[in-house]
């Protein structure tokens, strides 16, 4: 009986041949490790292209490393996170590591399986966004391979974290809307099943300072919240509670520009405009934000600059780094058309920033090391 013939695979003894050098020095180009000479390294990779070869995930675990990235998303549907997702392929576009993603999911018992589907799968490392897990949990995944927490505040030696200086931001937002004269501001918050301490949590932060703002202008009286969730159904159902109240509102403050969708929604359907009868900002500045027929004005905390650099500390931990590093970014507002004062006319196009006062001016996003 004829069997078909399969192309045999190519194996890192046929590059060590095809590069006349030892395979150990093939396996130390693959790894990026030290002690290879430019010329050598280039040969090398000459070889790996001219026989397409590709290392064997399977073999790669054995020797102690896969060369994958364990991307945890909480859903897909955050237009936020693809540039998380798009700063991280350029962190790891000159490396031999592939990214692998998966979604954590609204609940605690979904996230843990998606962890444990990572942890399976011997990935090097593991970036979380905004996990649900408590701190305990955290550093229990941290003793198994390293991680790095994208978006809580918290402080722990097991792992490094990466998040924006949201308290900051949400004070530049609630004081662009009094400063072009609204009063009666509310904001739509989110709620979650988060066992972390609320001070870690991104829009606890938000939230807290949204109140802080307010009554460090008298306007205690004025605050109002809604809970919701940082969906555009979260903001449009967070919009029609707020603009309920009497007197009606006339601005609102998104603690997500994926919340500030739906809000707009909201405005829409209840036969109001933007800005002439209500302001509306949001949170991430995504790109959506920028479309012209969107216009909204958002806080930037550069999610591709904040994907890159928690790629870049996850190699560091997988290279042995064992220092604890928690790395803030500096927010700045945009703003844009969907911001005026109350019942007036409507701001030029073009989109102005402003940096958050405690950090100067915007330049390429701070950092600090502790």
């Amino acid at each position: 009986m004829a069997t078909r013939d399969r192309r045999r695979r190519v194996t890192i003894a046929d590059v060590a041949d095809h590069a006349q050098v030892s395979t150990t020095a093939v396996s130390k180009v693959i790894r990026n490790a030290y002690g290879v000479s430019p010329a050598m390294r280039e040969r090398v990779k000459a070889a790996i292209a001219e026989l397409g070869y590709r290392p064997h995930a399977a073999a790669r675990a054995m020797r102690g490393r896969t060369f994958t990235i364990g991307l945890m998303l909480p859903h897909i549907r955050n237009p936020f996170f693809a540039d998380i997702l798009d700063g991280l392929m350029e962190q790891l576009a000159d490396t031999d590591y592939q990214s692998i993603m998966i979604q954590g999911g609204a609940t605690q018992k979904t996230e843990r399986r998606a962890v444990e589907a990572l942890v399976d799968r011997q990935v090097d490392g593991i970036i979380m966004v905004g996990p649900l897990a408590s701190r305990t949990r955290l550093e229990e995944v941290s003793r198994e391979m390293p991680i790095v927490v994208l978006g809580r505040h918290e402080r722990s030696a097991a792992y490094d974290a990466v998040f924006d200086d949201d308290d900051a931001g949400a004070e530049l937002v609630v004081q662009h809307l009094i400063t072009l004269g609204h009063r009666r501001i509310v904001h739509i918050t989110h709620q979650d099943e988060s066992i972390a301490r609320p001070a870690d949590l991104l829009h606890k932060i938000r939230a807290e300072a949204y109140e802080r703002v307010m009554r460090e202008h008298g306007l205690a009286g004025e605050i109002a919240v809604a809970t919701t969730y940082y969906t555009e159904e979260g903001g449009y159902e967070g919009a029609r509670e707020l603009l309920g109240r009497s007197p009606r509102p006339t601005a609102i403050f998104a603690g997500a520009d994926q919340a500030a969708f739906g809000a707009l929604a909201a405005v829409h359907e209840a036969g109001l405009s933007v800005p002439t009868d209500i302001s509306i900002a949001g949170y991430d500045n995504t790109r959506l934000a920028a479309l012209p027929n969107i216009s909204l004005t958002s806080i930037d905390q550069d999610g591709t600059f904040m994907g890159r650099t928690a790629g870049r500390l996850l190699l560091e931990r997988i290279e042995g780094r064992t220092s604890a590093v928690r790395f803030s970014v500096t927010p700045s507002l945009i703003h844009r058309r969907s911001t005026a004062p109350p019942n007036g006319p409507r701001p030029e196009s073009t989109p102005l920033e402003q940096a958050a006062p405690e950090h100067g001016e915007k330049g390429p996003p701070a950092g600090a090391r502790s």
